[in-house]
């Protein structure tokens, strides 16, 4: 299997061991999760499901950011516990995520679930003289670590520019640099706090990714990623902090997703031009809801349009159709195009031929996630 890999610009060859690790980046449970996300964790799922056909195990951690900035503000707004709101919006993603027939992951551990880990991470980074104190506020060093912007590969002035976009506050008087990142902060009083040499507080965001990631699947993950819009400020700093503690590269891959529009601009929770799959497997079979999603390659921006649904509901009467039919290669033919970089229409073009033809495309179907 090839896959891109962001750190180093290009498709390389996986070879992967018995044992695959990866590591996705889950969601911040403050409102529904959107299509963005499942086409995130559906790309993750058909990875999966091509390394199982190929023999592997695998093993996927997709975290829960549980406390936040974002989930803390959304709870203060409606006037509920945190967690409540949490274990809410938790509910409603993982129904999603049946919908669409993705594979439960191996652990989906929360974030509150690691404070002793992510402290006993902040203590060592600040021991190595990785990162410093400042009234309570803990802050990784940047030029503590030559390789920082390995991942991204993006120039000071972008990095700056989206560490502001991205909650990074490089104003912040405390840093000692622009591009210094929070690893622990004191609380409000209002927000949830753990007791730590540094104060009572509560972890920064990159912190507990590399907490969770090492704790569950060790130094080195095989696959790391998310969408797109987490290369910088989220994996570039969690590489940084996790390397500056093991000395050793702390993921393989970096695979990155494509971001999903809809009218016009960024499918996101801030400007409310959200497509669910709850409504959509209202309107269509669950089926039709992830094959519209595999029409897609993983790796670029695309913009949702409801007559996707509809073609990919009148592709799988297609496929049904031919049930009973001939076998065929088709199976291989999908085989080869998910190991060239997950080429998903490739692989739905090699089916729709066969199905055409007159071949059952039912096993291919299945290796793609489909149950005809």
């Amino acid at each position: 299997m090839n896959l891109f890999d962001t750190a180093r610009q290009g498709v390389f060859s996986l070879d992967p061991s018995p044992v695959v690790t990866l590591y996705s980046c889950g969601i911040t449970p403050y409102d529904a999760a959107h299509l963005g996300h499942a086409f995130v964790y559906l790309t993750f799922d058909v990875l999966q499901r091509r390394l199982r056909d190929q023999g592997m195990e695998t093993r996927c951690v997709r975290n829960v950011t549980d406390v936040d900035d974002d989930i803390l503000r959304k709870a203060r707004q409606l006037g509920v516990h945190d967690l409540d709101l949490a274990a809410r919006e938790m509910a409603r993603f993982e129904r999603d995520m049946r919908l669409i027939n993705l594979h439960p992951v191996y652990n989906e551990p929360r974030a509150t679930g690691a404070i002793a880990e992510i402290v006993t991470l902040v203590d060592a980074l600040v021991n190595a003289g990785h990162a410093y104190v400042v009234d309570g506020w803990v802050y990784f060093n940047v030029h503590s670590a030559p390789s920082f912007g390995h991942v991204s590969h993006f120039s000071r002035e972008e990095m700056i520019f989206l560490a502001g976009v991205h909650g990074g506050n490089p104003d912040d008087p405390r840093k000692r640099d622009p591009l210094d990142f929070v690893l622990w902060q004191p609380s409000l009083e209002d927000e949830p706090a753990w007791e730590s040499r540094f104060g009572p507080g509560r972890p920064g965001w990159h912190i507990e990714c590399s907490a969770l990631a090492m704790r569950d699947l060790g130094s080195t993950v095989d696959i790391h990623g998310g969408g797109r819009d987490l290369v910088f400020p989220h994996h570039e700093c969690e590489a940084v902090q996790s390397e500056a503690v093991t000395g050793q590269p702390f993921v393989r891959f970096w695979v990155h997703v494509g971001l999903v529009g809809y009218e016009g601009t960024k499918m996101s929770k801030s400007l409310g031009n959200l497509v669910f799959v709850s409504d959509l497997a209202e309107r269509s079979e669950p089926a039709a809801v992830r094959l519209a999603l595999l029409q897609q390659h993983y790796r670029h921006d695309w913009e949702w349009h409801d007559e996707l649904l509809g073609r990919a509901q009148s592709r799988l009467a297609t496929w049904r159709s031919s049930l009973g039919g001939r076998s065929s290669d088709v199976v291989d033919q999908v085989r080869a195009a998910l190991d060239d970089d997950l080429n998903t229409p490739e692989a739905l073009r090699a089916v729709d031929e066969a199905a055409l033809a007159g071949a059952n495309v039912a096993p291919a179907a299945e290796l793609l996630g489909v149950t005809l």
